[in-house]
């Protein structure tokens, strides 16, 4: 079963069971999906669709920090939902330790040296690690590491 017809299952189950986060959520991926297709002509694969969850999870992070500085616990709650179901169609995400090995190994590979040499170990990792960690996460533990 291709993600699209997994969201669309979803979506239906979630309106039987009258999961309003849920059914918003999968409304929300769905019509950036479609959104894509029209603006770009063409019919997006399983990986591109990923791309589409993983860009509206980091938008929901980003949105977490904004609500905890405005102390809006009820949007920090209903966001930390979202980013649950978001996870479900994402392959496994990566631990802080799994992604600091990664970056080791490729800080090897491509022979880095110092913090310099941040855009190279991250244009290497990035690919590795596509669609299971955020690349905040990742600049983040390059930065640790050369520093």
């Amino acid at each position: 079963m291709s993600l699209k017809d997994k969201l669309m299952e979803d979506l239906k189950d979630s309106m039987k069971s009258k999961d309003k986060v849920k059914k918003d959520t999968i409304t929300m991926v769905r019509a950036a999906i479609k959104q894509k297709e029209i603006d770009e002509r063409i019919e997006l694969s399983d990986e591109d669709i990923l791309d589409i969850i993983a860009k509206q999870l980091k938008e929901k992070r980003m949105a977490i920090e904004d609500f905890k500085k405005g102390q809006r616990e009820d949007l920090v709650k209903l966001t930390e939902q979202e980013i649950d179901i978001l996870l479900q169609y994402l392959p496994e995400q990566l631990t802080e330790e799994e992604v600091e090995q990664i970056v080791l190994e490729t800080i090897k590979e491509v022979n880095a040296k110092s913090v310099k040499d941040i855009g190279i170990i991250m244009k290497a990792v990035m690919p590795k690690v596509k669609g299971r960690t955020d690349g905040n996460i990742v600049n983040k533990i390059v930065r640790k590491i050369l520093n």
